[in-house]
């Protein structure tokens, strides 16, 4: 049995990820990132049993490591605007540094391996979510919504800034570059917006 190379299973988890970014999962086999890798076929069964397990293991290791920004700086019982603050902030950061898995992760989102992936993040994230929720409701800091209706204020508004930001343009504008201004500016809107 051949030994596992850390460097050569990085490199293989990263062409999977651009494989399937770029090609979706219909796109996807181990032949092609193989080929992508310049390794063996026989190499990738080092490290996975199969595509099915591939793809579910890189999935959840994405979604652990994007749970593990969001929650960085972060306590439940922080006031509702510091907590959402550092919620914007470790985002961001995770967004703009790793777009490549959050587009795979958004792939994932409408396939079956996505199941244990939502598992996960209800598991440990939703439990820090709602926890922050309640504390912000019952200080009379956050009006009391729907989690739906609160995630899609409280969040959507930054991802779509990212979006202009990578794309480099918006729907009104030739060049966008997301600044710490425009950031604040929709940050204190959404603050607004959430507040009783």
């Amino acid at each position: 049995m051949r030994n596992r190379d850390e460097n050569k299973e990085l490199l293989i988890r990263q062409k999977a990820i651009e494989l399937i970014v770029k090609h979706g999962l219909d796109g996807f086999s181990m032949n092609k990132v193989a080929k992508a890798a310049k390794v063996s076929p026989a190499t990738l069964y080092i490290y996975f049993k199969d595509k099915d397990d591939f793809i579910s293991r890189l999935s959840m290791e994405i979604a652990e490591k994007m749970i593990g920004y969001s929650l960085k700086n972060f306590d439940p019982e922080m006031g509702f605007e510091a907590g959402l603050s550092v919620q914007w902030k470790n985002r961001l950061e995770f967004l703009l540094e790793h777009m490549n898995e959050m587009e795979f992760l958004e792939i994932m989102r409408y396939s079956s391996y996505y199941e244990k992936v939502t598992q996960k993040i209800t598991e440990t994230f939703g439990d820090a979510m709602s926890r922050f929720i309640k504390n912000s409701v019952k200080k009379g800091e956050l009006m009391e919504l729907p989690f739906e209706v609160y995630w899609s204020v409280a969040f959507a508004p930054l991802y779509q800034l990212i979006k202009f930001h990578n794309q480099g343009n918006s729907y009104a504008n030739g060049t966008f570059i997301l600044t710490e201004d425009l950031l604040k500016q929709a940050f204190n809107l959404v603050v607004k917006a959430l507040k009783p």
